[in-house]
């Protein structure tokens, strides 16, 4: 009897001490609950003990979280309507008002701290222009707002230390996709223009050019031609002198040679001459 009292006992002492004590990991904080009530916050890592029964332990992801939002939409200073889609990274700061804001529940506390991040947001892209808010250093737009939304996101018990923006789109049922298509559109109509007028410029230069250059040839070898014939009549000149000078009964014959050969080309000439006339000197048989 007194052996399994003693084992009983030794039982519930090893059960009280496996109740009482816990342990918080390297990437964990901790808190105590005394029948609900929180008596010890940011517990950090090691071997802690609380009270069997009475006291339970809550354990939270100390690491870095990052809080995925869908894409919010905003107006620019224009008044254009544009989609930004971000995301924020933060982690839990404090234990106590963490459970207190959301009962330990993390998916509530991305809930509640979503708004807060895109109300913050929407002053400084409200405050832009498209442009800038397109081509601009995108960590500006979320350097000056970190302060606001952790003093907002205090009760959270959340530390938001960056917020990184992915991506600026214009919403496909926007106006402004509409004036950005029709702007490309007239740019585009513009640059063609451009390019069609110089390319008509440019041809009617090369055509001008090709014709002066036509002239000057044809210029140069009509004057190259008329030189060449020039020379060559004075050659033939000479020539001619030169064969009169030789012989002149032989040159007189030739050009009476010359003469029948013009006269009778067509072989349908009639001459009617005198039978004595020095034309037909040479067409007698006592020649």
């Amino acid at each position: 009897m007194k052996a399994s009292v003693i084992v009983a006992v030794a039982v519930v002492a090893l059960l009280g001490l496996l109740g009482s004590v816990f342990v918080v990991r390297e990437d964990q904080t901790a808190l105590v609950l005394n029948l609900g009530k929180v008596v010890r916050a940011d517990l950090k890592p090691g071997l802690h003990f609380k009270w069997p029964l009475v006291e339970s332990a809550k354990t939270f992801d100390r690491r870095f979280q990052i809080l995925e939002t869908n894409p919010e939409r905003y107006f620019t200073s224009e008044q254009k309507d544009v989609s930004v889609d971000f995301f924020a990274i933060g982690y839990i700061a404090d234990s106590r008002a963490f459970y207190r804001a959301t009962s330990g529940v993390e998916s509530a506390a991305a809930e509640r701290l979503a708004p807060i991040v895109t109300d913050s947001l929407r002053n400084q892209i409200n405050s832009r222009t498209l442009q800038q808010l397109v081509s601009g250093d995108r960590n500006e737009i979320v350097a000056g707002q970190l302060q606001a939304i952790n003093a907002a996101a205090r009760n959270l018990g959340v530390q938001i230390v960056d917020i990184r923006i992915k991506q600026i789109d214009l919403p496909t049922d926007s106006q402004v996709i509409t004036d950005v298509y029709e702007r490309m559109r007239a740019q585009r109509k513009q640059v063609a223009s451009k390019l069609r007028a110089e390319g008509e410029e440019q041809a009617r230069t090369i055509r001008a050019q090709a014709d002066r250059d036509q002239a000057v040839l044809v210029a140069e070898a009509e004057r190259d031609a008329q030189r060449m014939r020039g020379e060559g009549d004075a050659e033939a000149a000479r020539i001619y002198a030169a064969a009169t000078a030789a012989d002149p009964g032989f040159y007189a014959f030739y050009r009476s040679l010359e003469a029948y050969r013009t006269a009778f080309a067509d072989g349908n000439g009639v001459i009617v001459l005198d039978r004595n006339d020095p034309f037909l000197q040479y067409l007698r048989s006592d020649r």
